[in-house]
């Protein structure tokens, strides 16, 4: 078997799945994505594939 790959990513102030070169997905939050992201990656895990699930953490500047 092959390997499903999503990685939860943004695009124009909304959220997508990167996942065999398409962005699929619109969703409102981070949170959301990765939720759709990981049913889809029990699917693919169901099916036998090596599954890997990314998401961005979140950048915080410290002050100087």
């Amino acid at each position: 078997m092959g390997l499903a790959n999503y990685a939860v990513t943004q695009v124009d102030n909304k959220w997508g799945i990167l996942h065999d070169g398409n962005i699929e997905g619109d969703y409102e939050t981070k949170e959301a994505a990765f939720e759709s992201a990981v049913a889809a990656a029990s699917l693919a895990i169901r099916e036998g594939h090596e599954v890997h699930v990314s998401a961005p953490g979140t950048t915080v500047e410290k002050p100087l």
